[in-house]
């Protein structure tokens, strides 16, 4: 299992411009409707915004400065009626963010998920569950979030901003200037946190991930945890990261605030001098119209300082959705190792859209051309020149110790890996002139560690073959035992399995499984050690069913019993990841070599356990 106190595989580090949002452009381009519409009333509630003061200034010029309530009553139905606009138009814009926020949620997580799906088997070796669900939730709630709220905060201040300036501008330009001048202050001064800011969230983010996965271990491991004894080591690893989290984050924290507070302080310093220069101003001559046009620029003055925080607040946001951005971006431009040709999925299609017109049959004769192999992230060859002809029907069983490499042969023909050299032949052609879901079309699988997906045992069985009758999966669960099983739930076929099946027994779980397989009728069998969990009675009932369902079929059964493999047709024995060893069971047992002393040393065992059973 991967220790997740360490980082999984070092992601490429890659910097986007614009804190990433032109990657986000292709996610909203379906939504321009909604963000047009909801970017124009903000624009139009700027303006409004904008105006109230006027609306001030007109009442003490008009009224209070002349001393006549003449034309009052127009002017509050106005007032009000404006009043009312602002609050619909600002209803109407918290729903279309909402939208936004959801829909882009939601797309970034099925295109992180769709995309996951075509990644090879060495993604998901290198990197944990945690670090790989922190990109699919956290990062994509994180970014839709500041993609909807942070548009409409955006488009309102700099809409008021520039609104005010305009207009302030247009009163006195002499004290619009003390508020230009914040411009470049604050640019030089987000421009000095940023690159800190982005590097610290990196470093959070970096630990949520192991966070998560500690979590995931944790829940998952329950068990192991409590028949080891170990709560008080987990506890103390989980404390280790966390407290790393806190430093980070209070470190974060403090560049954050003091990025803020200088801003605002520049603000409120200058917005200072600018009310001093008004009220000197306002002590001379023509005080009763100053008074009027003051209040107004007070009015401004003060609440530039909304827009300026907000828009402070907002780069500071934008540094720290950058790292989401970032990772999420790493993700969905990381290229699979194994990949089918862009002729091939113009043929063939893939696996969300198949052209399964086009799909051949596949008969099921395997051969390995000068195959050399080493995993992507291995400096040694596990095989080197290996050939070897598997005709239809052949029943290959692949023998070895505990983690001598078993599953090499077997995940190269299922193509979930590719030869580094040479060519894996299905039916005559190499595996890379068809595409990879035409194959798994092709393939039953059964794991050895069996898992089942939540919900019921039927839907479990159906996804072997979506389309079966309850005919065909009641053959198929009687051909394996698995009835035996079922007949004995309370709501039989209905019944709910779990989260992972663990309502069922590994032995259930394991019947399950093989009924599934069945079900789906593939060309291809692989057994990766599917009756190792599995009680010696149950064995007895599922090994006839086995052998009757790979004839005519093309079979590889990785072994953990040898006496479950003495009539395959050819053995491969495996030792520290390579084939040492290959024949039949009379064959290898006369050579006496490692096969050999496997068979004895298990047979001497299994003799040993029957006679103090």
């Amino acid at each position: 299992m991967m220790n997740t106190q360490q980082n999984t595989k070092k992601e490429k580090q890659i910097k986007l411009p614009w804190f990433g949002l032109p990657r986000l452009i292709p996610f909203m381009k379906p939504y321009k409707g909604i963000v047009f519409c909801m970017a124009t009333l903000v624009l139009i509630n700027g303006v409004i915004d904008i105006c109230l003061p006027l609306f001030q200034q007109y009442a003490i010029n008009n009224f209070v400065a002349q001393g006549t309530l003449n034309g009052l009553s127009r002017f509050i139905w106005l007032y009000v009626g404006v009043i009312l606009m602002q609050i619909i138009f600002s209803m109407v814009d918290a729903y279309q963010a909402c939208q936004i926020e959801m829909y882009v949620g939601r797309d970034l997580k099925r295109a992180s998920f769709n995309h996951l799906q075509t990644l090879s088997f060495s993604y998901f070796n290198q990197n944990s569950v945690g670090y790989v669900h922190a990109r699919v939730m956290s990062d994509t709630n994180r970014i839709g979030s500041i993609v909807a709220w942070g548009l409409m905060d955006t488009v309102w201040n700099l809409s008021y901003l520039l609104g005010v300036i305009i207009v302030m501008f247009t009163i006195n330009w002499r004290m619009a200037l003390w508020v230009v001048a914040l411009t470049p202050v604050i640019t030089l001064i987000a421009a000095f946190f940023q690159s800190k800011l982005t590097m610290l969230n990196r470093r959070v983010r970096e630990i949520n991930s192991r966070i998560t996965a500690n979590f995931n271990e944790g829940i998952t491991g329950a068990k192991t945890t409590k028949t080891l004894v170990i709560e008080e080591k987990m506890e103390g690893d989980f404390g280790k990261t966390t407290l790393d989290m806190k430093r980070t984050s209070i470190r974060t924290a403090r560049y954050r605030a003091t990025f803020i507070s200088i801003v605002m302080f520049t603000a409120s310093f200058a917005m200072a001098l600018v009310l001093w220069r008004g009220g000197m101003l306002a002590m001379t001559s023509e005080t009763l119209m100053k008074i009027g046009t003051l209040s107004v620029f007070m009015n401004y003055a003060l609440g530039l300082m909304e827009p300026i925080q907000t828009l402070v607040r907002m780069i500071s946001e934008l540094i720290n959705v950058q790292v989401n951005i970032e990772r999420l971006t790493n993700l969905l431009t990381t290229r699979s190792d194994v990949e089918d040709r862009p002729d091939v999925v113009a043929k063939y299609g893939d696996t969300f859209d198949p052209k399964t017109e086009n799909w051949e049959e596949l008969h099921g004769d395997i051969e390995f051309q000068d195959v050399s192999f080493k995993y992507p992230d291995g400096d040694e060859y596990i095989l080197e020149h290996f050939n070897l002809k598997v005709p239809q029907g052949t029943n290959v069983a692949i023998v070895g110790e505990t983690g001598a490499g078993k599953s090499t042969l077997v995940n190269l023909v299922c193509r979930f890996f590719e030869p580094t050299s040479g060519r894996v032949l299905i039916d005559g052609r190499d595996a890379r002139d068809r595409s990879q879901l035409w194959l798994h079309s092709n393939i039953g699988y059964v794991l050895q560690t069996p898992h089942l997906f939540s919900g019921s045992i039927l839907e479990n069985l159906r996804y072997g073959k979506p389309d079966a009758t309850m005919e065909e999966i009641e053959a198929a669960c009687k051909a394996v035992s698995a009835d035996t099983i079922i007949d004995h739930m309370e709501k039989g076929y209905d019944s709910d399995v779990g989260e992972g099946g663990d309502l069922l027994s590994t032995g259930g779980k394991q019947l399950i499984s093989f009924a599934r397989a069945v079900l789906a009728d593939p060309r291809i069998f692989v057994l990766d050690e599917a009756t190792s969990s599995i009680d010696t009675l149950t064995e007895h009932l599922i090994q006839n069913a086995i052998e009757h369902l790979m004839k005519g079929r093309t079979s590889f059964v990785i072994a953990h019993r040898l006496s479950t493999i003495r009539q395959a047709d050819i053995i491969l024995v495996v030792d520290d990841g390579k084939i040492i060893e290959q024949g039949t069971h009379e064959e290898l047992m006369k050579a006496r070599g490692h096969y050999y002393n496997l068979y004895t040393r298990q047979f001497e065992q299994e003799s040993f356990e029957q006679a103090f059973a």
